[in-house]
């Protein structure tokens, strides 16, 4: 497995979330790391979808926020990031 495509761009890498957290060659922090990507690209996704631009596959973000809550990370789905893209 590749960590820097997986960084970069991980459904190229793995079919879903859960996969994620299931690699054993990963650490605990690689892994958060790489659902973090997945989230902003899901959030990237989603833009496009409202503008009108095509999107990803419904349910991904859910997948994600699910996967690093497997992991114990901190996910916040209470309040709206500042950007719909999730920066500050």
């Amino acid at each position: 497995m590749n960590i820097e495509q997986a960084m970069l761009d991980p459904i190229s890498v793995f079919a879903c979330p859960d996969d994620v957290c299931d690699e054993p060659s990963l650490t605990r922090d690689q892994k958060i790391k790489v659902l973090r990507c997945w989230e902003y690209d899901a959030r990237e996704l989603e833009v496009a979808e409202e503008e009108n631009m095509g999107g990803g596959p419904p349910g991904v973000l859910d997948k994600v926020f699910r996967a690093l809550h497997r992991l114990d990370a901190d996910v916040d789905i209470e309040h709206s990031p500042p950007t719909k893209q999730g920066g500050e």
